[in-house]
């Protein structure tokens, strides 16, 4: 009785059917997998805790997917379809976290087609060097700041802050001839956020 339970409706002689053992394993494997991968791509990333759980989530719910595909083209290519679709549903992310969601898909299809320690593998390399590169700020090069000035109101401020010295080298030399234009009053200066939304 419990082994015609996990047998497909449509299952015929030439139909290769996995095991509730080889199915949980798979799984398993791909939660762990995407928890690793979550914590390694989180790693000085801020970035909301719905990416997290999905980042978690992605490489079994591929994993799945690949094994009840079970190498039928037709519904591969349903499959590959409708994780397109998914695509225009989120907001648009950074590069880093569409790379994440693609490093995951690519471990749970891995997984789900029974190359349980290539997908480790494949995760443990991908985490690592993406750790790496963050720590070495690869290809972060050039950071943006915002300047506040607060200016008095009876100030005509059209081209009064033009002369003043740009190098930025010399930020604080740049803040105090500022503040010698505005009448003392307040200017702030911060790291802007280059990333307008999040996954």
């Amino acid at each position: 009785m419990l082994n015609s339970l996990f047998h497909g409706v449509f299952d015929t002689e030439l139909t290769t059917v996995i095991t509730p053992y080889d199915f949980l394993l798979c799984v398993g494997v791909s939660l762990l997998i995407g928890l690793m991968l979550c914590a390694m791509t989180m790693w000085r990333l801020k970035s909301s805790g719905g990416f997290a759980i999905t980042l978690a989530l992605l490489p079994a719910v591929v994993c799945v997917v690949i094994m009840m595909v079970n190498g039928n083209v037709g519904a591969g290519v349903a499959v590959a379809g409708a994780f397109s679709l998914v695509r225009f549903r989120s907001a648009p992310g950074s590069a880093r976290e569409i790379g994440a969601i693609f490093i995951a898909m690519g471990a749970g299809l891995i997984a789900g087609m029974g190359y349980l320690a290539y997908a480790v593998l494949f995760s443990l390399i991908l985490g690592l060097i993406t750790m790496l590169y963050t720590a070495m700020r690869f290809g972060d090069r050039r950071r943006y700041k915002t300047l506040h000035i607060t200016i008095p109101e009876g100030l005509d401020y059209t081209g009064v802050f033009d002369p003043v010295l740009r190098d930025p080298s010399k930020e604080k030399k740049f803040i105090d001839e500022l503040r010698c234009r505005n009448g003392n009053l307040e200017i702030s200066v911060s790291y802007q956020e280059t990333v307008a939304a999040g996954l």
